[in-house]
């Protein structure tokens, strides 16, 4: 029994060992990037939102500082002529849809653009304009004609636009890793076992709704498929586990190209390890449901021309139930005769200790994202004099997505991106 513990302790030392290791790199890298990047703060804004998101910033900025006045088209003649004559005007011209007098007020630079000419407001008033701003004013035109389309009137046509905000972009990342596992189950046999695994990974991380772009919401799928053989060469574990995580994190910027995010998840797991020696009861369940500590910390840095991003994730479960049976008791037992008493137990540091630790690069080649990293999963527990554990190391690699979901009522929304279906 203590050689047993003292195996397991060292395996969770050299586990925290390389814990400690990869938060000290995520430290120093952000420390030095960080003087690097202090000096261009002028160009944050620029190089961290999409076009979409500058667009929509834009454009709540300009309403914010806007004062809007609704006229009816008959009073709009005279006003359009005070507009033009003086562009740093503080009024914004929201016009009704009206087949006569088609108009479209520009809220950011307060100049009024016309889809046709119209004699009222050209009269008397001349404007020349270059062939690079007529090219801008005729693409703003279209986009807001295309706007007014959707939502059925010129008086909804800001609305439409501040509706690039309400969608939140999903980053889903899909992996496949290989690696070393080790496994003992006093259950099953005495003995260690020792082999390879694969492992499937499918992650999906975007904000939760209504919490101001504070709180990210994380769900992972995992597969897990291992054989291990013990030192004698003639019996192998045979392990398939499939697990489920929810996360909620409350974000942290300490720097724009820095994010830590803290915050908790649910777990649950299901598997078996089938041992190809045993007659009788040849098989034990897994099967855990836990409430977890989360900690992600990602770094975003430049290599030339090239964006790339690191991810450290560091999750352990606190509190939990677990499906264990007695020494000696058999499934027969438990599910046939109905012997369940004791095989539902509560679980926490002081019967089980189990962390995960996922390191990732994230880097573009071509028209797509890689993902290169590195999984370790520690899993221990002692449960009615029973031992088991399963400590796995995989290197994983994959690709990564960035995409806009919408549904529902976002349907009618559909136009405003480019789809191959709709």
């Amino acid at each position: 029994m203590t050689s047993r513990w003292i195996f397991l302790n060292n395996n969770v030392m050299k586990t925290l060992g390389i814990n400690a290791s990869f938060l000290c790199i995520c430290f120093c890298l952000s420390v030095s990037l960080y003087a690097q990047d202090s000096s261009v703060a002028d160009t944050v804004a620029l190089y961290k939102m999409s076009f979409e998101k500058a667009d929509s910033l834009l454009i709540r900025l300009s309403r914010e500082k806007t004062q809007k006045t609704k006229f009816s088209a008959p009073e709009i003649s005279g006003r359009a002529k005070d507009i033009l004559s003086a562009p740093e005007s503080d009024t914004t011209v929201v016009v009704e849809d009206d087949p006569v007098f088609p108009v479209a007020a520009d809220t950011l630079t307060g100049v009024v653009t016309t889809a046709e000419p119209v004699d009222s407001l050209s009269a008397g008033v001349s404007v020349v304009k270059s062939p690079e701003e007529r090219t801008r004013q005729k693409a703003k035109v279209a986009k807001s004609e295309l706007l007014k389309e959707q939502a059925g009137g010129g008086i909804r046509l800001r609305e439409e636009e501040d509706d690039y905000r309400n969608f939140c972009s999903v980053n889903e990342g899909t992996v496949f890793g290989i690696g070393g596992y080790k496994m003992k189950d006093d259950y099953l046999s005495p003995e260690k076992y020792g082999g390879i695994g694969f492992r499937f990974m499918n992650e999906r991380i975007r904000f939760a709704k209504s919490t101001n772009y504070k709180i990210s919401r994380q769900n992972i799928v995992n597969v897990d498929l291992s054989s291990a053989i013990n030192g004698a060469e003639n019996a192998n574990f045979l392990s398939a586990f499939v697990d489920y995580s929810l996360g909620y994190h409350y974000r942290f910027l300490p720097d724009p190209y820095f994010k830590i995010m803290v915050g908790g998840s649910v777990r649950g797991m299901l598997g078996m390890v089938y041992n190809t020696r045993n007659g009788n009861n040849p098989m034990t369940l897994h099967a855990d449901l836990d409430l977890n500590l989360s900690l992600i910390a990602i770094r975003e840095f430049r290599l030339k021309k090239h964006l790339l991003a690191v991810r450290y994730q560091f999750e352990t479960p606190f509190a939990g139930v677990l499906f264990c049976p007695v020494y000696g008791q058999s499934y027969y037992e438990i599910f046939t005769l109905g012997n369940t008493a004791e095989v539902l137990n509560f679980n926490s540091f002081h019967n089980k200790f189990a962390m995960r630790n996922y390191l990732t690069l994230d880097f573009p080649v071509g028209a797509a994202t890689c993902r290169v990293g590195y999984f370790g999963s520690c899993y221990t527990m002692n449960v009615h004099e029973i031992d088991k554990y399963i400590i796995s190391h995989n290197i994983m690699i994959g690709f990564v997505k960035e995409f806009v979901p919408f549904s529902g009522r976002g349907m009618r929304k559909r136009n405003l991106f480019h789809s191959a279906y709709y």
